[in-house]
């Protein structure tokens, strides 16, 4: 997935809500909006390099995006709308071994009273799939949630679910950096939702975890990693 040639250079003052940001750009404060409600503060600092996306629009209060984060080491993703067609992407080039049967992509399926991100056709049995995005890495493992999400234990509910009524169900944690070697539920910061997820694998739905390679320019989905419940 490329990446828009035009980012600019900002510096992180303040977080104002969920969604937005207040940065330091080209010498002046300018809003950001930060398209992802996680709490963030392992990319929120002062000392790391932002990478901001212009974005135009008459009713956009915010003249800039968040896209990448300079962690010095590796550059980070922040965008939590990326994994859904980052997946569908690497899976419609047939790059994605796990899922490599499946030549149909649907995006954004209503299942029950759920709306998942993917399903998967042109196999038996079908497949959704769900899609989280992580940021958080502590000593080379990725965790998820940063934050509790009611939402996200929704959606393994309804893997658990469509594995019942005869569904391929997968949950895939697309770990927007490079630097993780395994993955694990984030028990500290949302308990329930790391209960369920181990529900949910018991019940048969499949988790896969994978790293991505970020530039400037690019961002592709990587390499799996092991995960540890």
């Amino acid at each position: 997935m490329k990446i828009n040639p035009d980012l600019v250079e900002g510096r992180f003052i303040v977080r104002l809500n969920r969604f937005a940001a207040k940065m330091e750009v080209a010498g002046q404060e300018v809003m950001v909006h930060l398209a992802n409600s996680g709490r963030l503060g392992e990319l929120l600092l002062p000392n790391y390099r932002m990478l901001l996306k212009p974005v135009s629009g008459d009713h956009r209060k915010c003249p800039y995006d968040l896209a990448l984060v300079d962690l010095g080491f590796t550059l980070c993703s922040a965008d939590a709308r990326l994994p859904n067609p980052l997946l569908a992407e690497a899976i419609e080039a047939g790059r994605i071994a796990e899922f490599q049967d499946y030549s149909q992509v649907r995006r954004e399926v209503t299942y029950g009273d759920s709306r998942l991100d993917l399903l998967l056709e042109d196999s038996d049995p079908p497949c959704f799939v769900e899609t989280k995005s992580v940021t958080l890495v502590e000593d080379g493992r990725a965790l998820f949630p940063d934050a509790p999400t009611l939402r996200g234990v929704k959606h393994l509910n309804s893997l658990i679910r469509a594995k019942s009524e005869g569904y391929r169900a997968a949950v895939v944690f697309v770990i927007q950096r490079s630097d993780a070697k395994e993955f694990s539920p984030h028990d500290v910061a949302d308990p329930l939702l790391g209960e369920t997820l181990r529900r949910a694998v018991y019940s048969g739905v499949e988790p896969f975890a994978y790293c991505c390679q970020v530039s400037e320019r690019e961002i592709l989905l990587g390499n799996r990693v092991p995960i540890v419940l």
